[in-house]
């Protein structure tokens, strides 16, 4: 099978060696995603909003690389508050409520950036 790499563009890509997605064959994993775009954190204080951003954001990659958010089998979501599970839960739900992937949600304690309240991964099934 081809594997294609998709690259956002970010200077952390070559330094840390890994591409914003991958696909192989119909299967296309996306690279943990949180509210950057550039230097600007989107939605700083607000998992709400920070949540809805990161799913437009992966969204956009999956056209990309061929794919919609309907191809979406699996978001894990890591965010630095669980008590905050009903506003990540709620704009999840606005883009995946029809499609309903698999997903985790699981609080960690930090992510690169003290600003950023939620990181998802997903997978994407072309036809799946």
């Amino acid at each position: 099978m081809t594997r294609t790499n998709f690259s956002s563009g970010a200077i952390w890509e070559n330094h840390v060696g890994y591409s914003r997605a991958v696909r192989i064959g119909n299967t296309i994993e996306l690279s943990g995603t949180v509210a950057a775009d550039g230097e600007h954190v989107v939605g700083e204080n607000d998992p709400y909003e920070q949540t809805k951003f990161i799913i437009a954001k992966i969204e956009a990659t999956l056209i990309k690389a061929g794919a919609t958010l309907h191809d979406v089998v699996r978001t894990r979501m890591f965010v630095t508050d669980i008590s905050k599970w009903e506003e990540i839960g709620r704009a999840h739900g606005e883009f995946f409520a029809g499609i309903k992937p698999v997903t985790t949600m699981v609080e960690v304690k930090a992510l690169i950036d003290p600003r950023y309240l939620v990181e998802i991964e997903a997978t994407a099934v072309i036809g799946g």
